[in-house]
């Protein structure tokens, strides 16, 4: 059986929506889930809605953030 993820936050600011695995509040900013009975009844509800994932930063390379300090 595959696992499907998802990214979903609540549908409105200040909407808390409890995780079935640990009933948490689901994040404002969003959060990757399983994909499950509970999210597609939740997202027939209209409580959540899928969301784009924020964009990963690239960390610069300890040497580099080193030679810029000593440059400034």
């Amino acid at each position: 059986m595959t696992v499907i993820k998802r990214y979903i936050k609540p549908a409105r600011e200040g909407l808390v929506v409890r995780q079935p695995q640990n009933g948490r509040p689901l994040p404002a900013e969003g959060a990757w889930v399983d994909w499950s009975g509970h999210w597609v009844r939740r997202k027939a509800e209209g409580s959540i809605v899928e969301a784009k994932p924020p964009a990963k930063t690239k960390a610069k390379p300890q040497g580099e953030a080193t030679k810029q300090k000593e440059a400034d």
